[in-house]
């Protein structure tokens, strides 16, 4: 059976997740298996943790791209694959992978996705979620210093320094790749609703 191969790509704190999640909830839960590019950062163990801490993530170098890919084509191939656990308080892998299985649908998500030729070309469906600068930034910091351990001062510092100069060269023109686009992120009832439905039928389709 072949499984279907979704790509969700969009600024940071666009809501990309947000999408993922109501897609699966629309869908049987066992049905779909969800990938995210940021699991794919290159360790930077041999770093001291002042020099981890002013390394480019918004940049595509700082994502082992060749490993997602082959990752992403096992999923598609229906094999099992060992995803990395990154640690994004230390920027370091932990040395742990996560069993990720194969279903019917995989979900891969990553501000990245569409700048990434060979990444492009085996999804099946490609969605950017475009969301105005200033609601992505505030997501942002409140993501970063909850679950991040991040000062207000040091998110500012990034953004201003990494993420919004990548997101205009690298995220923003690949917007031009994607099939569907969907303004305001995951609370687009509509637009979920659409998509869908359209992966039912393509289920239907590959199945």
């Amino acid at each position: 059976m072949s499984r279907l191969l979704l790509g969700i790509a969009g600024g940071t704190g666009s809501g990309k997740t947000t999408v993922a999640t109501n897609i699966v909830k629309r869908l049987a839960l066992d049905s779909i298996t969800v990938i995210t590019m940021d699991s794919y950062y290159r360790d930077l163990a041999d770093l001291p943790p002042a020099r981890r801490d002013e390394a480019n993530f918004d940049h595509p170098d700082s994502i082992e791209q060749e490993l997602f890919v082959e990752h992403l084509e096992a999923l598609k191939s229906g094999r099992p694959i060992e995803q990395p656990v990154y640690d994004f308080t230390r920027h370091v892998r932990t040395g742990a992978t996560l069993l990720i299985e194969p279903r019917e649908v995989v979900i891969a998500e990553g501000i990245l996705l569409f700048h990434v030729p060979e990444i492009r070309e085996i999804l099946d469906i490609r969605i950017f979620v475009d969301t105005p600068a200033d609601i992505r930034l505030l997501r942002r910091i409140t993501r970063d210093i909850r679950d991040r351990g991040r000062t207000l001062e040091s998110v500012r510092e990034q953004y201003l320094r990494t993420v919004r100069p990548m997101h205009d060269e690298f995220v923003e023109p690949s917007k031009r790749y994607a099939d569907v686009i969907i303004p305001e992120g995951g609370y687009n009832d509509i637009a979920i609703d659409m998509l869908t439905s359209r992966i039912r039928l393509m289920q239907e389709i590959y199945g």
